[in-house]
């Protein structure tokens, strides 16, 4: 798929529904992640799972020791679970991290559609419960070499693991662009006259664009063969412009719309919780800095533009 077109879809469908988003960001990145690195015959086997109607994950997050893989006498297998697992019991597979002896992380595609090995009951959070986000026992379920993806530490290969973050940021803009419905909406219907609403409306209106553009030239760089490395860093540092609108235009609703924006039955409540929870991603702060580190070493023009 065209990236511009996946970008418009995973922002579409994030703007209807986060959880909904989280799962299908998760589909195509495992996807992804066994056309990339997969054999001829697991990708021919993705193409018939793909045609069947088979939902995929990634789940990567996991308590210590970890997931492990195992090699004794009667076969490869898993040892261990997955936590923060987006749809445990209800996708069909998963691509997940598990580590073998003296080796780096390695990917697995592992049945991912056995209820009795999802605890959702961990889940307790106030967002995203869509998702069913619970911890899966990988448990005896084999590792064989036609279930491996991959070589050991591909998961994490750069730039491409970066760089590819800019699906889930187009998957938050879906959010950021729902509470900016539910904010205008709230304000049009009462035929809002304030200076200082209108104000805020068009700090959040401006923000949300500015998320859009910059979502838009990630996807863009991300999947250009000869900026990678460039868009690492760009999507690096985009995760930051991101939340940062996330954050003013959840703001500037509530405080607009005030404590009817908290009531369970008001579209804000939601779209908040949600968005709030969906983007605490992995060291945002950490990626800003490392962004910055490698655009100060970089005094060159690329092209047409400065970065």
């Amino acid at each position: 798929m065209d990236p511009l077109n996946l970008m418009e879809a995973l922002r579409v469908i994030g703007r209807a529904d986060l959880s909904l988003g989280r799962i299908f960001e998760g589909h195509v990145n495992g996807a992804a992640l066994i056309w990339w690195f997969g054999t001829a015959a697991q990708q021919s086997r993705l193409a018939r799972s793909l045609q069947a109607g088979e939902v995929y994950g990634v789940w990567n997050t996991e308590q210590p020791p970890g997931v492990r893989l195992v090699r004794d006498h009667e076969a490869a297998h898993l040892v261990g679970a997955k936590t923060f697992a987006s749809g445990a019991g209800a996708i069909d597979w998963a691509i997940v991290t598990a580590k073998p002896e003296n080796f780096d992380h390695t990917m697995v595609l592992a049945a991912a559609s056995d209820a009795s090995r999802a605890e959702p009951k961990l889940w307790r959070v106030r967002g995203m419960r869509g998702t069913l986000s619970g911890a899966y026992d990988l448990t005896g379920l084999p590792a064989a070499d036609d279930w491996i993806i991959g070589a050991p530490g591909d998961y994490a290969r750069e730039p491409r693991l970066s760089a590819g973050a800019w699906r889930f940021m187009a998957v938050q803009l879906g959010g950021i662009e729902r509470v900016l419905i539910a904010l205008r909406d709230s304000l049009a219907a009462g035929a809002d006259t304030d200076p200082v609403h209108r104000a805020r409306f068009a700090e959040a209106t401006a923000e949300c664009r500015s998320a859009y553009l910059w979502v838009r030239e990630a996807a863009g760089r991300a999947n250009d063969p000869d900026a990678e490395d460039d868009a690492a860093s760009f999507v690096r540092l985009g995760r930051g412009v991101v939340e940062r609108a996330a954050l003013r235009c959840m703001e500037a609703a509530t405080r607009c719309v005030g404590t009817k924006a908290f009531f369970e039955d008001h579209p804000l409540d939601q779209a908040c919780r949600d968005l709030g929870l969906y983007l605490r991603q992995p060291a945002p702060d950490q990626a800003a800095d490392r962004a910055a580190r490698e655009f100060l070493v970089r005094d060159r023009w690329t092209g047409d533009r400065l970065w």
